[in-house]
């Protein structure tokens, strides 16, 4: 091969590399843990990074009503864990829409200013973990792994790499991060009736079979158990009361309202805080949207 073919060779490689790298997603920038306090772990092609939330989702403690058991017990895990004391990962379940992930978001409202962040994941990329434990590790802030509405089927890959991070791995998880996630089943994977005919009594006590007995090992990894249950009707009520008078409904709860409170939450099949977030919302809408329309015939 002649020089002029060698120097037309390299020109057309350097050409193919600008048309492949036009076409390559950007590098990721450097996290900055200081101007952010949320994150996301995202996919781009094989690779995953994190990437700061410029407008996280906000939600005060003062704002979760019915949850004051749950509150109590989580605010003083996460408040051990801000401090450098042992505290746990934490397993909320339950019926949904009850305030599990808000509950959360709550902690990362309480304490951001003592250090601590929010890492949220989703199931299908659990599988990153040790990948996202690698990037937080090093790091002076506090981090909560945040894993929302979390369950597994069999045989999923994700379902080991949270076991081997929980509590399972040859190396040991570093002291500022930990999980919280949220669920609506108690053991995170699906339960036949049929795994209960390998169940025994040995001495008086119950043995589960080995599928049981594997699905529970994963929940068991979860230091704290927070369970969460539908809201009584006079609590549902209570909760409405308090959006409507935080969205500046233009008109108070009434017998009215209430009825219709109560219709809203039949139709969707459940008394929860989201149900009552939801109605308070598009009654708040709806009152304002009439009051404006109104406004300029009496003028």
């Amino acid at each position: 091969m002649n020089p002029d073919q060698i120097n037309d060779l390299v020109q057309r490689l350097h050409a193919l590399l600008d048309r492949v790298e036009n076409h390559l997603p950007p590098q990721p920038e450097a996290i900055d843990f200081d101007r952010y306090i949320a994150f996301r772990w995202f996919k781009n092609g094989a690779k995953g990074a994190l990437e700061g939330i410029s407008a996280p989702h906000r939600i005060g403690a003062k704002d979760l009503l019915g949850l004051e058991r749950q509150l109590t017990e989580l605010d003083r895990n996460t408040r051990q864990f801000v401090q450098g004391l042992p505290a746990n990962n934490a397993l909320l379940w339950g019926a949904r829409g009850t305030g599990k992930s808000s509950l959360i978001k709550a902690m990362l409202d309480s304490y951001q200013v003592d250090g601590l962040r929010l890492v949220e994941v989703d199931k299908d990329d659990l599988v990153d973990l040790p990948h996202i434990v690698e990037h937080l590790k090093d790091q002076p802030q506090r981090f909560l792994i945040f894993c929302d509405d979390l369950s597994f089927e069999a045989n999923d890959p994700s379902y080991k790499a949270l076991k081997a991070v929980l509590d399972g791995s040859v190396s040991i998880a570093p002291d500022n991060i930990l999980i919280y996630a949220t669920s609506n089943r108690r053991h995170l994977m699906p339960e036949f009736m049929s795994e209960n005919q390998d169940s025994r009594i040995v001495d008086g006590e119950l043995h589960h079979g080995e599928s049981v007995e594997e699905k529970i090992s994963l929940s068991e990894r979860f230091g704290l158990w927070l369970s969460f249950h539908p809201f009584s009707q006079e609590r549902y009520l209570e909760i409405v009361t308090h959006w409507l008078n935080r969205l500046g409904a233009p008109t108070p709860m009434d017998a009215d309202t209430h009825r219709l409170a109560l219709e809203w939450a039949l139709t969707r099949g459940s008394r929860s805080g989201r149900v009552a977030w939801q109605f308070a919302r598009d009654q708040a809408g709806r009152l304002a949207l009439e009051a404006a329309t109104v406004q300029p015939e009496t003028r």
